[in-house]
């Protein structure tokens, strides 16, 4: 029976007492052969499905470690800033171990699926009329003053949780050797963990490889591409919209040491792969999720060679989280008569 991923890998998430453990069973989640995209760009190309965690996204894996954290030391409350994810992901552990729950986000600039996450599990919200990194700043200084825990990426147990992602890629993969690792950057936590996890899985001889780590970001708030911070970042793919990514340096390091790269590109190739991914693969997502798969495909147009290539994207959330994005960028069915045949002919049945 499954039991969350520090029961897992206890091994490398050490705790005090594991019956404090604060777990909703997270982890575990499915690695998808891309069989569409894959035969199309001759690629063998998976995608780690993060939305299938508690709470839709891959925030669930950081969350359980640094809340078992907190409560081992006698926390009271936890506070983050966020775009969406981490605010959901924070309120729902924070519930579940009964601390008191602080979010700070940037007013209209999040999800509607993700702001109703975190009012339902009963975080105090605040929304600042700024953006994220504002946000940041202001519950940095807070947990400085206060006796607040941080559970933002900057929260190193954050990252530990969140390297179990590599450990589960290269457990479902078996003994095919990984190339390439493809995620979403925003703050730059996950290109960071990732790059860990397979670092220490390497070091234990669990595996026998290490992967490219390729960072891929949106050109409106392409922080790490540019080495510069965006002032006003702007993108649909609002769970990525940093211009001032906290674990900047800390992913300079994975994408040099695996001789990786970062890239970005436009809102429109995000778009256009995110209804590919859900008409040809059947899997959905928010926007952001598919900027890797777009950068990957994007790199290939462009002439980079990675033909046969086993590359892994991590798709960070479900795209339950942003159904105003498809409602607000697709054309809803008109109604039309009950007629039976009038529907007939409508949906072409006949030969």
């Amino acid at each position: 029976m499954w039991r969350g991923l520090i029961d897992k890998y206890l091994k490398y998430l050490p705790v005090k007492n594991i019956n404090n453990i604060v777990s909703l069973y997270e982890g575990n989640t499915p690695l998808i052969k891309a069989n569409w995209l894959s035969k199309r760009y001759n690629i063998e190309l998976y995608l780690k499905f993060e939305g299938a965690n508690p709470t839709g996204s891959f925030k669930d894996r950081g969350m359980t470690y640094a809340v078992t954290k907190a409560v081992e030391n006698k926390s009271k409350a936890i506070i983050c800033a966020s775009t969406g994810n981490t605010s959901a992901s924070a309120a729902a552990f924070g519930a579940r171990a009964g601390l008191k729950t602080i979010v700070i986000l940037p007013e209209a600039k999040i999800a509607k699926g993700k702001l109703s996450q975190a009012m339902i599990y009963g975080a105090e919200i605040i929304p600042i009329k700024d953006n994220f990194d504002r946000a940041l700043e202001i519950v940095r200084k807070l947990t400085e003053k206060y006796s607040l825990t941080l559970v933002n990426s900057l929260n190193p147990f954050r990252i530990e949780g969140q390297k179990t992602a590599a450990f589960e890629v290269a457990d479902q993969l078996g003994k095919k050797k990984l190339d390439i690792l493809a995620l979403p950057v925003g703050n730059a936590g996950n290109i960071t963990a990732y790059w860990k996890g397979f670092k220490e899985y390497n070091e234990t001889e669990m595996i026998d490889y290490l992967p490219k780590m390729y960072g891929f970001q949106a050109d409106g708030s392409a922080a790490m591409v540019q080495n510069k911070v965006i002032k006003k970042p702007e993108t649909i793919a609002t769970a990525i919209r940093i211009g001032k990514p906290v674990n900047r340096d800390k992913a300079k390091i994975a994408v040099n040491e695996s001789k990786g790269l970062f890239h970005s590109i436009s809102d429109q190739k995000i778009k256009e792969m995110h209804k590919i991914l859900a008409s040809k693969e059947g899997v959905f997502v928010e926007p952001a999720s598919t900027t890797p798969i777009a950068g990957i495909i994007n790199l290939i147009e462009n002439g980079y060679n990675l033909k046969h290539k086993k590359i892994v994207a991590v798709l960070t959330g479900n795209g339950l989280k942003d159904q105003e994005f498809v409602l607000n960028n697709y054309d809803l069915p008109v109604g039309v008569k009950g007629n039976l045949k009038h529907i007939e002919n409508l949906i072409n049945l006949m030969d």
